[in-house]
């Protein structure tokens, strides 16, 4: 058992009351989890503020308090920490509790607006397909090889991240892959990793609800490369305009990847198709089982971080032509009379036009592109007239729904949407706020060799509302529609 002493090592303390050679069992952040020995850490969070339940943490067996703002009466026996960033805090204490898991595995993470989820995942699939025991976090689920952990979050808090690394250390995982959220990066549950690689998608527009503006979403994505160490690899995208800024004060190893330039990593599509993607990458042609210009710029990016890892190129392009993506990314099914479903978690604007224009690409005729999409509730408002401008502009019909409209009226977020749409546009679309009753009607819309895309959910199992998750899958009520309303799948 560790003392807060050993935990505080590289925390820059304000002002300490109490014995600091106090064992500690364990690290909570969540006063409810609380047990004898914890040190209860006070997050000030986006929705709650942990320093009002200090009394409940000690009332359970707390020894020591880490707190941004001293209570104005103190507890004797008890320890009080204060400094000037709980979540910072939190995060040292978390890496030095666990032994400072990520140091002893090769750690890669990737961040972006779009891709992350695919990038993760492909490289998961791709490292055990080398033979490595291996470790994702992602926004889908969390794995330690085949064992499935759900996700809760894109990324962990620090205490939960540092003990399922820890975990997956001791079964035996050499290399892990992670999602870093842009609110990971910001709320410092990523701070004390120590990352072998970083990987860099792109950046639009999103999560501007959080960070206010784009230069502060960009700044906090810069973050994460500015404190890699000298001995990470970094990688980018130079086809993203803000590809090399990303990587401009990093002390790491800088690498590129692009379609467009010359790159370390460069790749150029030979043919596109639902079958798959036909791709010189650097000097040797591969098809890869992936669809897409986007799924074009993700694998470039994987095979960069497995050439980086060490690996040899024909080996992991080898691997690379045998994979699928994630669950929920151009995920497709299709009836028997052969209209084809798509569902995609595309649920900001430009990777809904990234899905769309993918999809028009890959149209052999005329065939129609039904799009059933809406926009989240509790979340970037500007966006939504943003999200129904482009599925219009791409699409040939449009049915504007709902997502996930938490604790806003769906009718509001729809009207959100609407309001900003061309008069163009307007002739195109219908609004049904019910999910599945619009997922039904864009199947009954659909005629042979016709694509229904279905956006912005992708992976998700519920539909949340008002706080409560109920049972929804995209892909089920898809075939179901089909079973249905035309003929089985």
């Amino acid at each position: 058992m560790k003392t807060l002493q050993e935990l505080v090592r590289k925390i820059k303390i304000k002002q300490s009351i109490g014995d600091l050679s106090v064992p500690v069992s364990a690290i909570e952040i969540d006063s409810r989890k609380v047990t004898a020995g914890s040190v209860f850490v006070a997050i000030v969070g986006v929705q709650s503020n942990g320093h009002l339940f200090i009394t409940r943490a000690i009332n359970s067996g707390a020894v020591a308090i880490v707190c941004q703002t001293m209570p104005e009466t103190t507890t004797a026996g008890i320890t009080y920490i204060l400094v000037n960033d709980t979540q910072e805090a939190a995060a040292f204490m978390a890496t030095a509790f666990f032994n400072d898991p990520s140091a002893r595995m090769k750690l890669v993470g990737v961040t972006g607006t779009n891709g992350k989820t695919t990038i993760a995942t492909v490289l998961f699939k791709l490292f055990r397909e080398l033979g490595y025991r291996c470790g994702l976090i992602s926004t889908v689920q969390n794995q330690i090889d085949d064992t499935i952990i759900p996700a809760t979050h894109t990324t962990p808090d620090a205490v939960s991240l540092n003990a399922l690394l820890n975990q997956m250390l001791q079964e035996g995982c050499s290399h892990v892959f992670m999602e870093c959220s842009s609110h990971a990066i910001h709320q410092h549950r990523i701070t004390g990793l120590t990352f072998t690689g970083a990987l860099f998608s792109n950046i639009t527009h999103d999560h501007l609800d959080y960070h206010k503006t784009f230069d502060e979403y960009i700044r906090v994505k810069k973050s994460f490369f500015d404190h890699l160490p000298a001995s990470a690899f970094a990688i980018s995208n130079s086809d993203d305009k803000r590809g090399e800024v990303m990587l401009q004060n990093t002390v790491a190893k800088k690498f590129f990847y692009s379609l467009k330039t010359l790159a370390a990593f460069k790749g150029k599509i030979l043919e596109n198709a639902l079958t798959g993607l036909v791709m010189m990458v650097n000097d040797k042609e591969v098809h890869f089982r992936l669809i897409g210009e986007f799924n074009a710029y993700n694998l470039l990016a994987v095979y960069g971080a497995a050439i980086c890892l060490g690996e040899d190129s024909d080996e992991v392009l080898t691997a690379l032509s045998l994979l699928s993506g994630a669950e929920g990314r151009f995920d497709y099914v299709i009836s028997k009379n052969g209209v084809i479903a798509i569902v995609d978690y595309a649920h900001t604007p430009d990777a809904l036009e990234n899905v769309l224009s993918t999809i028009k690409k890959l149209r052999k005729g005329h065939e129609q592109i039904i799009t059933v999409v809406g926009c989240g509730g509790d979340r970037d408002k500007t966006k939504r007239p943003v999200m129904a401008q482009a599925a219009c502009d791409l699409s040939d019909r449009v049915i504007l729904t709902s997502d996930n409209p938490r604790t806003e009226d769906p009718e509001e977020i729809l009207r959100d949407m609407e309001a900003g749409l061309s008069s163009a546009a307007r002739r195109k679309y219908i609004t049904i706020t019910d999910r599945r009753e619009a997922i039904n009607a864009a199947v009954g819309f659909a005629k042979a060799e016709d694509i229904v895309l279905v956006a912005g959910k992708g992976h998700e199992k519920y539909q949340d509302i008002n706080g409560v998750k109920h049972p929804f899958d995209d892909k089920l009520v898809l075939q179901q529609a089909f079973l249905n309303g035309q003929s089985a799948i």
